[in-house]
């Protein structure tokens, strides 16, 4: 099974990943090409689900997404599958959420994600409201395989079968329903939220304001080209987030990428709060605070301190492979308070086994809104209590074979020391892990979407991690 996202000029290849395929528009994302992979999924559909169920469509703003959109709902419908055709730009999430409760057979989303504003994709949500699993996957790409062997047929058209859909109305509803709003109005904390020109734009502005909560929205316009930045809610493509929030008296900011999946967040002197603090802060205060029962599922790559938190709360950690449908798997097997990723996608048991920036969001000014502290105060909070935790990625892209030596390096049993410290054990769940003494550990992965090495470490000082980030750069670049 595949698990990247690539682009083939000659449009011969489609590697059906996770969650669907992306291609640069123009190139390798045409209309021919969408046609298949929207066919390979209605004949999955067909073959492996209740086809009568029907589809959901949806689609994001990027350039000419709901064009796309509408030649996939038509292809799907040509196979006798009835279709739900979004009348708007919708988030990734929202269109989960309306696959489980119109008990759809599943839902494509025209998407291309954080990627460049060139890039456009399909993702496929299963029938439970999430990624597929690697067993539909597999299924989704033998019918690929068929479809770019033969060709799409030349049924003929069954518009009639494609109903619009009103996708905002109903997501909007049951977001609403996830926090406690008197607490919220109570707290007289105010909100900006930067949904970078993406599918999210106007959504949480409107459960705010709907709900007596003070918020103001910065880069809500549709631009295709996403205002020159990739629409990812990390830094420095959050620096118009940054500014807006020194100058505007907010007590946090909230950042959603492209299809408003994953979420990122901002402290009022424009500190930037990363994933792994948002994800520790949501644990605390759910499975803490709001005593929400449930274990905590999180990736390979995540903050230890999701650990400490779980331990002290009597809770076991579930850690997987990188891969959000790693983290869908485990909370479709068992009771998964909260689960996360890296990258900001995170879900929770409030919801759906699905990630959504927006959720994320207003659970974070949840957590503010009971407690009466801002997220840096939450996230200094927690270093006193659970300990220093300072983590830091770089991405390299290196020469053929370089990053297999890189993880044979760190693999070698005769290695046991790295700088100044031991190492300790070592972990190859995802990539090779190497934990050093007592202050951290650090990392070497293959990315699965991108042509580059990741070097990942976590230690008790931002100067330790940052001083082993770029040993182990320098050192891997000369392999």
């Amino acid at each position: 099974m595949s698990n990247r996202y690539e682009s083939h000029p000659s449009g011969s290849e489609i590697k059906f990943g996770t969650d669907g395929w992306r291609g640069v528009m123009a190139e390798d994302f045409t209309d021919e090409n969408v046609r298949k992979v929207a066919h390979a999924i209605a004949r999955y559909v067909v073959r492996a689900e209740k086809p009568g169920a029907g589809v959901v469509v949806g689609y994001d703003t990027r350039f000419a997404s709901e064009r796309f959109a509408r030649v996939a709902a038509e292809t799907v419908a040509a196979t006798g599958t009835p279709v739900w055709l979004a009348t708007e730009a919708c988030p990734t999430p929202a269109v989960s959420l309306l696959v489980r409760q119109l008990g759809a057979a599943g839902g494509i989303q025209i998407t291309a994600s954080h990627n460049p504003y060139r890039w456009n994709g399909v993702k496929f949500k299963a029938s439970y409201g999430s990624s597929a699993s690697p067993a539909i996957v597999a299924q989704v790409e033998q019918e690929l395989a068929r479809v770019l062997g033969d060709g799409v047929p030349a049924l003929p058209p069954r518009r009639d079968l494609i109903q619009s859909l009103d996708v905002r109305t109903p997501y909007l509803e049951t977001l609403a329903g996830l926090v406690d709003w008197d607490r919220l109005r109570a707290s007289k904390f105010r909100f900006l939220i930067d949904p970078m020109h993406g599918a999210g734009r106007g959504l949480l502005l409107e459960l705010f304001r709907s709900h007596g909560v003070e918020a103001a929205e910065i880069r809500g316009n549709r631009d295709p080209l996403f205002g020159g930045v990739n629409p990812e809610p990390i830094e420095p493509h959050v620096e118009p987030l940054r500014q807006a929030m020194r100058a505007g008296g907010y007590d946090a900011g909230f950042a959603l990428d492209g299809d408003a999946d994953r979420v990122g967040a901002m402290d009022p002197d424009g500190t930037f709060i990363t994933p792994h603090q948002i994800f520790s802060v949501l644990l605390w205060h759910l499975a803490g605070t709001r005593n929400l029962t449930g274990d905590v599922a999180k990736s390979f790559t995540v903050t230890k301190m999701i650990d400490k938190i779980a331990l002290k709360l009597g809770r076991k950690v579930w850690e997987t492979p990188v891969g959000f449908k790693y983290i869908c798997e485990r909370m479709l097997e068992g009771d998964i308070v909260l689960g996360g990723e890296e990258s900001g996608g995170i879900g929770t048991k409030l919801y759906l086994p699905e990630r959504d920036a927006t959720v994320s969001a207003l659970l974070l000014a949840e957590v503010m809104a009971w407690h009466g502290k801002r997220l840096g105060e939450l996230v200094a909070m927690l270093h006193r209590e659970f300990g220093e935790h300072h983590y830091g990625r770089v991405d390299l892209t290196l020469k053929d074979g370089q990053k297999e030596k890189a993880l044979e390096y760190f693999a070698a049993p005769k290695l046991n020391r790295f700088l100044d410290w031991p190492i300790v054990r070592r972990e190859d769940l995802d990539g090779v892990k190497v934990y050093l003494g007592d202050i951290g550990w650090a990392m070497v992965r293959v990315s699965g979407t991108e042509p580059m090495l990741r070097v990942y470490s976590e230690t008790t000082h931002a100067d330790t991690t940052r001083r082993v980030l770029d040993e182990v750069t320098t050192l891997v670049q000369g392999l």
